[in-house]
């Protein structure tokens, strides 16, 4: 069996005692070993990330551009090899494998235009003969830990950015299914990227812990839970490292009365079931409006449901995978079991479905409920699966409401014709990413990731203009040369432009 190692200063480095199997969630299989790091071994991914530091700070920003040009080459070069490693381990569709590298890509082609990005700010005479600029500058060595829903694409989110602001970078993939960010960073080699530039360490806690706390790590990205999202920002913090630690989500889709109910149907079908609802902008709660909404939303969505085909990830005519490990297939079925015992009406029951050929596969079928109630574990808690609530409210004030009251506010979407509401309800409501008649308002390369509440930990939000400004620091620089011979008197007052 393959075992994976760890990749630092640009070779394989087998460090650490501890391993784990890596399971192919289709077949239930053990797959891979993947060795995790000790403490040891993560201090010399620091050190290596360290000692490239001053040497890539000091190359020309066009020159980590061309880099990131390249990169995209080989990544669209090898897709298939990528998203095949992909749906091995997580189980995703391989076209939903395809459109998640496809996002990541085009982070890393805004990455590309590192000059541009990096340009400061320039006043000539401020005062008498004196100058003043800004400059954006890099941090040092940062470091990412990412999560097992989108193994290609959220590293892509980090590093590039990072890089190409004259970073070095540490990258902690999920342990789950780390095979995929393994070969971008292999990739990344053979686009020109210098040996300790990018490392990557594969592990769990242990790992973690000695990135937040080693002092050379300047700054820390996260993806993942809430609560753990929450640990990690506040053990960077008091550690003094800048952090950004984007949490869970529980987001709500409104259906008014008035809109294309057909269409909003198809949309919810992607956003509660594409990638088996393993995705931190599933939509797993429609909050339909009116009961004749609800009603003709379940009779919609029950007739797409029964023409899903569950099955996997590398057939093609499979629509949902399995569930990325059996612990995490227990955990959903949980979720289930508890909504029926909390009185929720279980529409669509997925539990117990078996796909021919793949019996020890971690599958769970689509689940739908109705009269989901806010105080519901269903309702409060982030499941991360195929199960999608229907909560029915009699106005778009009382459904935006239960919206803002909910501890998680990363993304939500309304489903209309009428302009005035959506005005409404994109300028009122308390999250940070809507859409309109848009299930998945993911923002694109060229904006910024991110929610609010207790959905992100941090100021500024993940890649795009925040990404620059999280991987760099401004420096303010004020210069006067006075003329020569001259010498002029000691000024006592505040300076200033006068």
């Amino acid at each position: 069996m393959q075992t994976i190692p760890h990749l630092i200063q640009g070779v394989a480095h087998h460090g650490g005692t501890r391993t784990q199997a890596v399971y192919n969630p289709a077949t239930g299989a053990a797959i891979r070993t993947l060795q995790l790091a000790d403490a040891k071994t993560v201090e010399l991914a620091i050190a290596s990330a360290q000692a490239a530091y001053p040497a890539w700070r000091a190359t020309p920003p066009l020159k980590r551009a061309r880099v990131m040009s390249k990169l995209k080459e080989l990544l669209e070069q090898n897709a298939d090899k990528i998203c095949a490693l992909i749906t091995e381990e997580h189980g995703k569709v391989l076209a939903d494998a395809m459109g998640e590298l496809q996002r990541g890509i085009e982070n890393v082609e805004y990455a590309s235009y590192a000059p541009e990005l990096l340009k400061g700010e320039h006043s000539k005479n401020v005062g008498p003969g004196i100058d003043a600029w800004s400059e954006f500058q890099p941090l040092g060595v940062t470091a990412g830990i990412t999560p097992f829903n989108f193994p290609a694409m959220v590293p892509l989110w980090m590093w590039p950015m990072a890089v190409v602001c004259g970073n070095t970078f540490i990258l902690k993939p999920s342990e789950r299914d780390p095979s995929s960010a393994m070969m971008i960073a292999e990739l990344a080699l053979q686009a020109g990227l210098p040996p300790g530039v990018l490392n990557v360490v594969n592990g769990d806690k242990e790992a973690v812990d000695v990135l937040l706390s080693d002092a050379r790590v300047q700054a820390v990205s996260f993806v993942g839970s809430t609560p753990i999202a929450q640990a990690i920002y506040g053990t960077g913090c008091a550690n003094g490292k800048r952090v950004q630690a984007l949490g869970g989500a529980k987001n709500h889709a409104i259906v008014m009365p008035d809109a294309d109910i057909a269409n909003a149907v198809s949309a919810m079908m992607g956003a509660a079931y594409g990638s088996c609802g393993e995705r931190c902008m599933a939509v797993p709660l429609i909050v339909a409006v009116g009961d004749d909404t609800a009603d003709k939303m379940i009779e919609g969505l029950k007739a797409e449901i029964a023409r899903m085909r569950i099955g996997p990830g590398t057939d093609p005519q499979s629509d949902m995978g399995p569930l990325v490990t059996r612990a995490h297939f227990e955990k959903v079925k949980g979720y289930v079991d508890t909504g029926v015992a909390e009185g929720a009406k279980l529409v669509v029951d997925g539990r117990g479905i078996k796909v021919s050929g793949h019996e020890d596969g971690f599958f769970l079928g689509p689940c739908l409920f109705d009269h989901v109630k806010p105080h519901m574990t269903i309702y409060l808690e982030e499941i991360f699966g195929p199960v999608l609530g229907i909560v029915r409210v009699a106005s778009l004030q009382e459904g935006m409401d239960l919206i803002d009251a909910h501890e998680y506010g990363n993304g939500t979407c309304i489903f209309t014709r009428d302009g005035e509401a959506a005005r409404y309800f994109t300028d009122n409501i308390q999250v940070g990413m809507v859409g309109v008649n848009v299930p998945l308002p993911v923002p694109v390369a060229y904006h910024s990731f991110g929610g609010w509440k207790r959905s992100l930990f941090g100021d500024l939000h993940a890649y795009g203009p925040d990404g620059v400004r999280f991987y760099t620091r401004r420096k303010a620089i004020t210069q006067r040369w006075p003329s020569a011979g001259v010498r002029e008197g000691a000024v006592f007052s505040f300076p200033s432009s006068r």
